[in-house]
Order: structure tokens, then C-alpha cells, then sequence
């Protein structure tokens, strides 16, 4: 985990789903960011294998083959280094949606996922492992790809529950 303090997102319920938003600000250009998030070999390396089509429409699958979990998907926004949206789903399930915003700031970039599950799933535990994931993108931009950190994973869950719980009892 990188040595500083965990600060959680935000989540918010939007009717029937859950909305979480994470955010990272990156000293790295939203170039060098839109190719972790979109070009297979970098994907690869602080998300799963695969590979998406950079275009509305275009086709999204992603491997999580230990897990099991295989992603098949589109893509629902496209703007070129700017916004990546798909469903973070396959098939009959419901939909996930997932999307990466990206915004130039002087000589970086502050990234912004906005990931939504239906109200019955855990967006405790989605938000965490996002935040794991980041983690490894972080790293990867470095240059020092990193195993997922599920201390970083566990520290967040416990965060997000605590958020979810304030929401359930507002």
C-alpha cells in the first residue's frame, strides 16, 4: 500500500443503485493514463487481461480468470483520453456501470471512477476492490507492477461498510 493515509470515496444511493465515485490525482499525463485503461498489455498489468474496442459500441471483455469472473461488455462512452464507460457485467446480469473520466491538470491527471451496482449488491465491497486496483495502476504507471494489496482492500471495505451503513440510516 503506498504510505499515505487511506481517504475513502463517496457513496450515494440513486434510487435503486448504489453509486460509488473514487478519485486519484496522477503525476502522469492523461495520455500515459488513457493506456492503462484502454491498451491490453498495460490493462494487464494492474487490472486483468483483455481488451477493449476504443469506440462506442465496441466490445469490452476482461479475464479475471482466478476468480472466474469474465466481463463481456460495451462500451457506452468514448472520448478519447477523456471518458471510458462500460458495464461492469456480462450476459443476463445487471448492469454495473463503469466509468473513467480523466482530466488534465497541469502536469498530471485527476482520474475519476464512478462505479454504480443495484441496491442489493455489496458496493462496499466493489468500491474496495476498486481501490485495490488503483492501487496497482498507481503503481504500474511507476513502473513497479504490484500484487493486489487486500490489506489496502480489507482497510476499505471496512470504510465503505461504515459509509453504507450512515446511508441505510439516514
Amino acid at each position: 500500500m503506498s504510505e499515505f493515509e487511506f481517504q475513502p470515496g463517496v457513496i450515494r444511493r440513486l434510487g435503486d443503485v448504489y453509486e460509488g465515485r473514487l478519485q486519484r490525482s496522477i503525476d502522469h499525463r492523461p495520455a500515459e493514463v488513457w493506456q492503462m485503461l484502454t491498451a491490453p498489455d498495460r490493462l494487464a498489468q494492474w487490472l486483468a487481461p483483455g481488451s477493449i474496442q476504443l469506440c462506442k459500441g465496441g466490445a469490452v471483455h476482461i479475464n479475471f480468470a482466478d476468480s472466474g469472473t469474465l466481463i463481456e461488455s460495451t462500451v457506452l462512452a468514448f472520448e478519447l483520453e477523456r471518458q471510458l464507460a462500460y458495464s461492469w457485467s456480462s450476459g443476463s446480469e445487471p448492469q454495473r456501470p463503469l466509468s473513467w473520466s480523466l482530466e488534465a491538470v497541469d502536469e498530471g491527471t485527476v482520474l475519476t471512477l464512478v462505479v454504480q451496482v443495484p441496491i442489493q449488491e455489496d458496493i462496499a465491497k466493489a468500491c474496495a476492490g476498486f481501490e485495490g486496483h488503483l492501487e496497482m495502476l498507481l503503481a504500474a504507471l511507476e513502473g513497479v507492477p504490484i500484487r493486489f494489496p487486500f490489506d489496502l482492500f480489507l482497510q476499505a471495505r471496512t470504510a465503505y461498510q461504515a459509509a453504507v451503513a450512515a446511508l441505510v440510516k439516514a
